[in-house]
């Protein structure tokens, strides 16, 4: 029976009242709840169903694949269009000189020179030398990475239909934001020698990042100081125009295009000043044009090229979604993990016919389509008709463009990443485990490059989760006066503890990894340990058994002394009151769970029998925090529950989700000596089941 009490005046508390038996799991099961009948389908009639066409799941289907559809036909021409324009240019132009990502272009870079190495196309030159034909080693390599493309492509897209976008769920937020900051330092490496003009070899895999800087440290006495001071003085430009398009965004109608002025001034300039022949200034140079025709790829290839395919595809997909959910977090929107994983497949088996490279994201381009007001994927649209038209036609008018320029609009582009490094005095205050988390993702992405660093993260994030598993909080319960609710007491002062008994939380699951460690915590929060009761009463069994002969003998010679005394006393006059000797000691003792006054010294052995071990009487386990628990957490809760028998400690649970409930079922974890009669949905249930089942002090105000 249940009732709610609501007071006139509007400032009091809302009360309610509840009245009902204390329930227990076995009359919950049997009288309380009563399962649904559910008819159970057939493979075929499943199979049948989920094969089953309709116009909405039709219509569900291709909005899934092609969610386009679903916001272009509302696309607000005014708010997002002269956005999605700019910031379409300014990622076209610079996606013409350099690859999307380094780190992809250094891995596919790698398979294409061990397979296509220029020992295999040498040809007969001079005793000191050795010729290459290079034409034809080009070509082959390129055949060479169009079926690692198509690979990759078949790769991704079989992840994508097998929902292996669930990956993504490892890549948490701390991880993500170290792993990108890490990739922005890779990126910023790769851009310095461009900015200063300085020419260095090419570094893959783990400390790339020390060596490339170590080269261009090497070689910066012959830094080009034209080359530098474009460079800077680009650099200081863009972050003055970024700066005015912050502070001044709401009175701005549109965001100051900075990257396209860069690009149109400093093209121009270095056309007409003849830079990279008069000042040595590096150019973007000649851009291929015309398009190949579509040809099948080699797929001979294939058995050699499936390893680091699969690496490819899993990093291509981290970067891209990393960078993805970079940018759903600080815009406010949600991100598919199997819909990324198909359309990066897509896009590369489709694309291998016309040789291309493997597509993923793009970290500067991706903060620079944003930086510059990019808002839907117009924009990346737009980007890619860019780079198509010059392909076929215009190639030529970005040919005078400085590298330094596209350096500088990428490195400042970047400052937004490193901006993230504030997460690390902010991880500090809240969580040190996700702080652990960012800095290993950082340090591992930076040293051992991203696709090994990618790794070495999210196995040590999956590590933290076990940590977290293997040293939960454990704490003793106690009740807040007059209420049902009960809490730490080692935390808060209105806990108290009900006497004779102890409610065991501990913040985790309970299985293989961490059931030894409950048992422990267990025992030394309650200051149980039937063992070493059993073992203290052996031994005072041995010493009573010793001792039963000394008092025999004791007690004989005070009776002697006495009775000499006395009669001592009557020859000298004195007159005394002869007593029965001295009272024995009172104590409390806890027999068949009642407190009671013995006497210290037992009359026989029988009586430590008969004595309890310990005031406590029961043992409950509140298990609300447990979310699952397997067969060996099940027998570790089993022999908790028949050890603590021993010693006369009753051991019950509370808080069981139903999910555990036919867990527990499952293992055949509900038979002699535990029955369903020791669950208890909540602890208040279990605490007044056991305090009335004995009868003893408990807490006070209990109802």
């Amino acid at each position: 029976m249940e009732h709610v009490t609501v007071s006139e005046e509007p400032s009091a508390a809302l009360m309610y009242h509840v009245e009902r038996p204390v329930f227990n799991e076995g009359y919950i099961d049997s009288e309380l709840l009563h399962r649904k009948k559910r008819t159970s389908k057939s493979l075929q009639r499943r199979i049948a169903e989920h094969l089953r066409c309709s116009s909405e799941k039709a219509k569900s289907v291709v909005f899934g694949f092609l969610p386009i559809l679903t916001w272009l036909p509302s696309y607000p021409l005014k708010q997002y269009l002269f956005g999605d324009i700019v910031s379409g240019i300014s990622t076209g132009v610079m996606q013409l000189p350099q690859g999307t990502f380094a780190v992809i272009s250094l891995m596919i870079g790698g398979v294409a020179v061990r397979e296509a190495p220029d020992s295999m196309f040498a040809v007969n030159g001079t005793n000191a030398s050795q010729v290459v034909d290079f034409e034809a080693r080009d070509a082959r390599r390129v055949e060479v990475v169009v079926a690692l493309t198509t690979l990759v492509g078949i790769i991704q897209l079989v992840l994508g239909l097998l929902r292996f976008g669930f990956l993504a769920i490892y890549l948490t937020e701390p991880l993500v934001r170290g792993f990108t900051t890490a990739a922005a330092v890779h990126v910023s490496v790769s851009q310095i020698k461009y900015l200063l003009g300085v020419h260095t070899a090419r570094f893959n895999g783990p400390l790339s990042v020390v060596y490339s800087l170590d080269a261009v440290f090497r070689n910066i006495a012959s830094t080009n100081v034209v080359t530098l001071i474009i460079g800077l003085v680009c650099t200081v430009f863009l972050y003055f125009i970024k700066d005015l398009n912050e502070r001044f965004k709401k009175k701005l109608p549109i965001p100051i295009p900075g990257e396209i002025i860069v690009v149109i001034v400093s093209t121009g300039i270095s056309y007409g000043m003849v830079m990279s022949e008069n000042y040595g200034v590096e150019v973007v140079g000649k851009i291929p044009t015309g398009l190949l025709p579509p040809k099948i790829p080699d797929f001979s290839v294939f058995p050699n090229l499936f390893p680091d395919a699969f690496a490819i595809s899993v990093v291509g997909f981290s970067i891209a979604i990393s960078l993805a959910k970079t940018f759903a977090l600080k815009h406010g929107y949600s991100v598919d993990g199997n819909q990324e994983l198909i359309a990066l497949g897509l896009c590369n088996f489709m694309s291998s016919f016309f040789h291309t490279f493997v597509v993923t994201a793009s970290m500067s381009r991706s903060l620079v389509q944003e930086s510059t007001g990019g808002h839907t994927e117009i924009a990346g649209l737009l980007a890619s008709i860019l780079v198509l038209l010059v392909v076929v036609a215009i190639g030529f008018v970005f040919q005078p463009l400085p590298t330094t320029v596209l350096a500088a609009i990428i490195m400042v582009n970047l400052l937004g990443m490193f901006k993230q490094m504030k997460d690390i005095p902010a991880l500090w205050r809240t969580s040190k485990i996700e702080l652990a988390i960012w800095l290993v993702s950082f340090f591992a992405s930076v040293l051992l490059g991203l696709d090994y660093g990618l790794v070495v993260a999210m196995g040590f994030a999956i590590l933290t989760v076990i940590y977290r598993t293997q040293c939960p909080k454990n704490a003793l319960l106690g009740q807040i006066p007059d209420t049902g609710l009960y809490f730490d007491v080692d935390e808060y002062e209105e806990a108290e503890e009900c006497s004779g008994i102890k409610i065991f939380q501990s913040n985790t699951s309970i299985y293989f990894a961490n059931s030894d460690l409950y048992v422990s915590a267990l025992k030394a929060k309650t200051g149980i340990d039937p063992a070493k009761l059993l073992a203290g009463r052996k031994s005072q069994i041995k010493y009573a058994k010793r001792d039963n002969g000394e008092r025999k003998a004791v007690n004989h010679c005070s009776s002697v002394k006495k009775n000499a005394v006395v009669l001592l006393d009557v020859e000298l006059g004195v007159t005394h009151e002869v007593v029965a000797g001295p009272k024995k000691q009172m104590d409390h003792v806890y027999t068949n769970g009642q407190m009671n006054e013995n006497h210290t010294e037992s009359d026989s052995e029988d009586d430590f029998f008969l004595q309890r071990l310990t005031p406590i009487h029961t043992i409950i386990l509140d298990f609300t925090p447990v979310n699952f628990i397997d067969s060996v957490g099940a027998k570790c809760i089993k022999s908790v529950i028949k050890e603590f028998a021993t010693v006369d400690v009753k051991v019950v649970l509370a808080g069981c989700s139903r999910t555990l409930l036919s867990d527990l079922r499952t293992l055949k974890f509900f038979c002699e000596p535990v029955t369903p009669d020791l669950i208890f949905p909540t602890i208040h249930d279990a605490v007044l089941h056991c305090k009335h089942s004995r009868d003893v002090p408990v807490c006070p105000d209990v109802q």
